[in-house]
């Protein structure tokens, strides 16, 4: 079972107002208290009856996906926030200046990728491709690439800026940006890194 993490991101940031950041915590503890509604009921659920037209079995593994994505995607999203923005160092500079060129193509193509995003922007790290690139999703689970790691989750949906900045989602990206902690991300892209030698 899932339970609801603590995130020293829930707090006002630059350019986030400490409301938007409250609300969209409880968004978040939603989808953690339906995932575990969802795997309760799948306990009991008549595996004889799954269906690919509709089955109560059918609808459960779907909408759990989704209460998943929102989970974890969520997790990413706040475990990152909090920082003070800037460029990353290291390994992970290194790596985006191989697969974008330079740290303000790689900006410039995450904030076009989310202002095309329905939902949510990924920069995620290939372990086939040992490359880094940023993923559109247009839902909580619509981040069908397997055998990559996201490192960047970035929330469009209008619920993480519309109180903030209305239509300007452009701004709100803006805002993300400068509120990025790099230790979080630069520590897990080691993690990454780790793994993917092994």
């Amino acid at each position: 079972m899932f339970e609801a993490k603590k995130f020293d991101s829930i707090r006002e940031l630059d350019g986030i107002s400490e409301k938007t950041q409250n609300d969209h915590y409880k968004l978040y503890e939603g989808y953690v208290k339906k995932a575990n509604e969802i795997i309760e009921k799948l306990k009991t659920v008549d595996l004889a009856s799954g269906n690919q037209i509709y089955s109560e079995l059918r609808e459960l593994k779907v909408e759990l996906s989704f209460a998943l994505g929102g989970v974890k995607n969520h997790e990413i999203f706040f475990g990152h926030l909090g920082g003070t923005g800037g460029e990353p160092s290291g390994a992970l500079a290194e790596a985006i200046e191989k697969d974008f060129g330079s740290f303000k193509n790689f900006q410039t193509d995450m904030k076009q990728t989310g202002i095309s995003a329905r939902g949510w922007v990924w920069l995620a790290y290939d372990y086939d491709t040992k490359t880094l690139f940023n993923y559109l999703g247009d839902s909580q689970n619509t981040f069908a690439v397997w055998n990559a790691i996201p490192l960047i989750a970035l929330d469009t949906y209008e619920h993480a800026y519309w109180a903030d900045y209305g239509t300007v989602r452009a701004s709100y990206i803006d805002a993300f940006f400068k509120n990025l902690d790099w230790d979080v991300i630069e520590e897990k892209f080691g993690r990454v890194l780790a793994k993917s030698a092994a």
